[in-house]
């Protein structure tokens, strides 16, 4: 049996204190693979959870994440936070 056909699905966030996390991009396939190559482009840390990118993708553009996922979401940023603090150039 085949592997089914995987397109990307990528989405970006965006934290600014005080507020709640925002959407900024989300795509699938080649726009998912896009929004991949510029977040490594520019040294931004990547984390996969494809439970919580399909929950992310029903988020509308530029709004905030919502209550539901906010420890999902929080857990990924303390990920983010952590890689940077280990290697200061990713957080340029």
């Amino acid at each position: 049996m085949s592997e089914p056909d995987r397109k990307p699905l990528a989405i970006a966030l965006r934290y600014q204190r005080p507020r709640a996390p925002r959407v900024v991009a989300t795509g699938r396939g080649g726009i998912g693979q896009a929004i991949i190559d510029a977040a490594r482009a520019h040294g931004v840390p990547l984390e996969q959870n494809p439970e919580l990118a399909e929950a992310l993708a029903q988020v509308p553009l530029d709004d905030e994440v919502p209550e539901e996922l906010y420890r999902a979401v929080a857990t990924v940023i303390a990920f983010i936070l952590r890689t940077v603090k280990r290697a200061p150039e990713l957080g340029r």
